[in-house]
């Protein structure tokens, strides 16, 4: 009985096993950071809508997921003949938000995210000391399916790293608007490093996984 039991377990948490491979978002390649890319010529210049533009986030554990937003700031675009050609914007850490549980979770997990909490100013992206992120386009590329594959360094408390994902980008008018597919970087490749098994040891199932999943969604006007 006690066998069967096990084995019915061991099958229970392999079918479990694939099931959460198969849903989760592919990683983003991920390299050292590189040049920024330069318009050798620019028939347009493209302004961030702050207004209509996030990234959506969502974090891994054993018992669950969190999820939520942050702000993009300003950012610059430049484009010839409507195709993308450089561009960067920052990322206000400050704005992050957690959308799911009640409010009292949320304001908790919120300051915890953001470091507000003198003991755990650290644990996550401290806000005071690193208050903006960046992304600065290095690489566009077409791909098939009118997809785009988009490189660029990502800067989070104070490391930069190169990643690259699809993105759709799309123009209607004088709005040009950029979305990623869902993807996910190692947390840990930008010193966020609480609660990593990959970096603390004898932690049992009090971990949070490396894996951060974000979305990207950017619209932009022309500038006069």
């Amino acid at each position: 009985m006690k066998r069967k039991f096990l084995t019915v377990f061991t099958i229970a948490s392999i079918a479990f096993g694939l099931t959460s491979c198969k849903d989760k978002a592919q990683e983003a390649n991920t390299s050292e950071a590189e040049p920024a890319a330069v318009s050798e010529s620019v028939s347009q210049k493209y302004v961030t809508d702050v207004a209509q533009s996030s990234i959506e986030w969502k974090g891994f554990k054993p018992t669950g997921t969190h999820n939520g937003t942050v702000s993009i700031d300003t950012g610059v675009f430049q484009t010839n003949d409507g195709q993308l050609q450089s561009g960067t914007f920052l990322i206000d850490m400050n704005t992050i938000k957690v959308l799911d549980g009640d409010e009292k979770m949320q304001a908790s997990l919120e300051s915890h995210l953001k470091g507000t909490v003198e003991d755990k100013k650290d644990h996550f992206f401290n806000v005071n000391q690193f208050p903006t992120g960046a992304f600065e386009i290095t690489g566009v590329e077409s791909m098939a399916a009118g997809k785009t594959n988009l490189s660029g360094n990502l800067s989070l408390k104070g490391m930069k790293h190169n990643i690259s994902f699809p993105v759709t980008i799309t123009n209607e008018g004088d709005k040009m608007t950029i979305s990623s597919e869902a993807f996910t970087i190692d947390r840990t490749k930008w010193n966020i490093n609480y609660g990593s098994k990959s970096v603390f040891e004898d932690l049992g199932d009090k971990f949070i996984n490396d894996d951060i999943e974000l979305k990207i969604n950017i619209v932009a006007f022309k500038k006069a």
